[in-house]
């Protein structure tokens, strides 16, 4: 049989043909895969009455996209009024995990800090394969009514803000960096609630007052002497808890550095000034959305007329309040009092907390601490895509 040979232009139009398929295989380089950042902590971490656009977290999620060009998936398990709790947890697993499902605008000390570490890696699967956590954390520990208290004394929240915010979340982070291994750490901190350049006028001196708890037998502080020990506890739990936190997080990090790893663990410091504080002209923070003729109701009226917060959730939180702290009936008058000062306080729960320019100012701090770490090769391709993250 005689073979008959392809003419010479259809064998070399054949030959270009592989050559470019091979050339086009060989060139393609792997899908990189999505970077993950987990959000651990309280309602700051949270981003209290702010939606999910204007969160902080997600702030640095989009910056993070920008930057690297690549997908960034958040998983938020911080909530807010959640304290930091015990490695291991004492509570009952079936009310934590009824716990976990609550709306994060809810405040609840549990799921605590802890027990975020340990929902995420069940949500993960491979720890390995988160890149970055942000992490807060302590304020609930110590109770932030104390700092609102006059009664108290810039000593005593000290000593609080060292023992709260100091040894355990030193421990916290620790175990976040043994947890997920491949991962960046950044402990944010916290900021001044109340300055001099809060407002001083009758409405915020009754409030002052509202959270006044005098001692049985003690003199009883006047106006300015209230205000000024205000001012002078909340710039002490804003320095001391800052300096603990950052002590925390740069003690873990030199452990780190001395065994060689490429994880690092950065303090993030928002950077609110005297003039941002609560109720001050160029506040960062949500406050009451009432006109003066509606303080001045609150305060001649003795609270019955209600205050509303001027977040973005307001409403929407409202609702859930509603919901979640209900009348089972048949209720004491001191019953119905307890019932009524935990929906008020529910439902005003975004007040003193960042709003939108405040958490840009955290994200801005972040970014401020990632770009360098960026720069120094972090966030490289990767040919393995980790599992993907179960929902919440």
């Amino acid at each position: 049989m005689k073979v008959i040979a392809p003419p010479a232009k259809l064998l070399l139009s054949a030959v270009i043909a592989a050559l470019l398929l091979f050339s086009s295989a060989n060139s393609q380089t792997p899908k990189e895969h999505p970077v993950n950042l987990l959000v651990l902590g309280d309602s700051i971490s949270w981003g209290q009455g702010l939606r999910a656009d204007h969160k902080a977290s997600y702030l640095v999620k989009r910056w993070l996209e920008q930057q690297t060009g690549r997908e960034v998936r958040e998983t938020m398990q911080a909530h807010s009024g959640a304290v930091i709790g015990p490695a291991e947890s004492s509570i009952d697993p079936a009310a934590r995990d009824a716990a976990l499902l609550l709306d994060g605008e809810l405040s609840r000390a549990y799921p605590t800090v802890n027990d975020q570490v340990d929902y995420a890696v069940r949500a993960f699967g491979n720890p390995a394969s988160i890149d970055l956590v942000i992490v807060n954390g302590c304020i609930n520990d110590l109770d932030s009514r104390r700092i609102l208290n006059a009664a108290n004394t810039p000593e005593n929240i000290r000593q609080l803000a060292q023992e709260k915010c100091g040894a355990p979340v030193e421990a916290l982070v620790r175990r976040i960096v043994n947890t997920f291994p491949s991962a960046h750490v950044v402990v944010t901190g916290y900021y001044p609630i109340l300055t001099e350049k809060t407002v001083n006028d009758l409405f915020m001196r009754t409030l002052a007052k509202r959270f006044y708890s005098p001692p049985a037998n003690g003199p009883v502080m006047k106006d300015k002497e209230l205000r000024a020990r205000l001012i002078a506890i909340s710039r002490e739990w804003y320095q001391t808890s800052d300096q603990m936190l950052s002590a925390a997080a740069h003690k873990v990090d030199d452990e780190l550095t001395a065994k060689g790893s490429r994880q690092r663990v950065l303090f993030a410091d928002a950077g609110f000034h005297a003039e941002n504080a609560f109720a001050a002209k160029e506040t960062r923070l949500w406050s009451f959305d009432a006109s003066w003729l509606r303080k001045m109701l609150v305060v001649f009226t003795l609270g019955r007329v209600q205050l509303r917060s001027n977040d973005e959730l307001r409403g929407y939180r409202t609702d859930l309040c509603k919901s979640f702290i209900k009348n089972p009936g048949n209720e004491t008058p001191e019953q119905k009092a307890t019932r009524e000062d935990r929906l008020m306080r529910c439902r005003l729960a975004a007040v003193a907390h960042p709003n939108r320019r405040g958490a840009a100012m955290y994200a801005e701090a972040i970014a401020q601490l990632l770009r360098p770490v960026i720069a120094g090769g972090w966030l490289k391709t990767t040919a393995e895509p980790p599992p993907t993250p179960s929902p919440r």
